[in-house]
């Protein structure tokens, strides 16, 4: 079998270099890599349905005098996945650079998406107001190119410093970080896939106003755990403190930059209040009663990777939230994936990193552990085992 497809192989790749090389080109590399190929160890990935919507925003007229004609914005947008036998969990995906982060590995191997709709639980990408898909803005915006490449460098954990030149040197990686760094294209990938995140105070409350109409809409289901990455945590506590029901059952932040506070905690730290810059971060500041809804939370987990001293700022802040959600009744942990589970190397976006499967595992046994990985019918419980 494996010399006819051999044959099949070469035959395509003569009769398309006659016409077109890049073809002939994207044929061999499929051919060879085994791009195309199916893993048969893995369970495959059976859907009911698959889709998208918008939800949330205004409509506004943008002239008085011409009130009828008007701009629908400010809206959130929803891509879903259906798995024909579902978990009862829906594991709604957050980023904080755009939704392809959960889409691939670095090296464009098989990304949390993807494992996680093999494990049966319904997906859903999230793009919030403003954001990659949701972008109609009410308001005029403005956009600032900016040398972000390198920048991502060290922002995304992947070496201590800033590269010299435009591409980074095998000497600047982080030793042993989980990231494919012999492979140009797959740094060049990692940094053209993202947005502007417009990352201002303001926003995450336009953000959250969206989310929060979402989660409460029961369009996401009735069993919600957000998985977010760097800002968006702070965007999925910020949501949970301003849901009306309780659909939202849980929290796992890999590197939340930002976090929420009661206001008028004595343990609370200083809260910013600006609507700009400054405070795109937080720490922002709720109502003690907003505050307990995340305390209402089956399970939180703030998760970080490597390189994350205790004495980074939001590594105390993690520690602190998850003390003060304890305080008032809550179940808020965090996970250093070095120190507490032996995972060495990880960056900034750890369910994208090479052992991006171990990652997944310990959100497995967390799932497990608060027992959010039920099916919605018990006899649909036959393809995945949580151990």
């Amino acid at each position: 079998m494996n010399n006819d497809n051999n044959r099949v192989a070469e035959s395509g790749r003569r009769e398309l270099s006659n016409y077109c090389p890049l073809a002939a080109l994207l044929l061999i590399a499929a051919t060879s890599s085994g791009a195309l190929a199916h893993d048969s160890r893995k369970p495959p990935i059976v859907l009911d349905s698959s889709g998208g919507f918008v939800i949330g925003g205004k409509v506004v007229p943008i002239n008085p005098a011409t009130p009828n004609r008007t701009l629908s914005c400010d809206h959130g947008y929803v891509e879903y996945f259906m798995p024909a036998t579902p978990r009862r969990t829906s594991l709604v995906m957050w980023h904080s650079s755009s939704t392809q982060v959960w889409q691939n590995r670095w090296d464009g191997g098989e990304g949390y998406k993807d494992m996680m709709l093999r494990r049966e639980y319904p997906v859903f990408l999230w793009d919030g107001p403003r954001v990659g898909r949701a972008n109609w803005s009410c308001e005029s915006v403005t956009y600032t190119p900016s040398s972000r490449d390198q920048g991502n460098f060290t922002a995304w954990v992947f070496g201590p410093a800033i590269p010299v030149g435009q591409v980074p040197t095998a000497a600047e990686w982080w030793p042993g970080v989980q990231f494919p760094t012999t492979n140009p294209q797959a740094w060049l990938d990692a940094t053209a896939s993202r947005y502007d995140e417009f990352d201002i105070a303001r926003n995450i409350e336009i953000e959250t106003d969206a989310a929060a109409v979402a989660a409460d809409s029961g369009r996401l289901g009735n069993s919600i755990v957000y998985l977010t990455n760097s800002a968006g945590g702070l965007r999925a506590m910020r949501t949970t403190t301003k849901s009306q029901k309780t659909n939202i059952k849980g929290i796992v932040t890999y590197e939340s930059i930002g976090y929420v506070f009661p206001i008028g905690d004595p343990e609370s730290p200083t809260l910013c209040t600006d609507p700009g810059p400054a405070c795109a971060f937080g720490p922002i500041g709720v109502p003690l009663e907003d505050f307990k809804k995340l305390a209402k939370l089956t399970a939180i987990q703030f998760v970080w990777g490597d390189h994350r001293p205790e004495t980074y700022s939001f590594v105390i802040q993690s520690r602190l939230c998850a003390k003060l959600i304890n305080k008032y009744g809550g179940h808020a942990e965090v996970l250093k994936l070095a120190e507490d589970a032996g995972l060495k190397g990880s960056t900034h976006i750890a369910f994208a990193d090479m052992d991006n499967d171990k990652v997944a595992a310990l959100l497995d046994k967390f799932l497990k552990k608060n027992k959010l990985n039920g099916w919605k019918n018990s006899r649909d419980a036959h393809n995945w085992h949580d151990d």
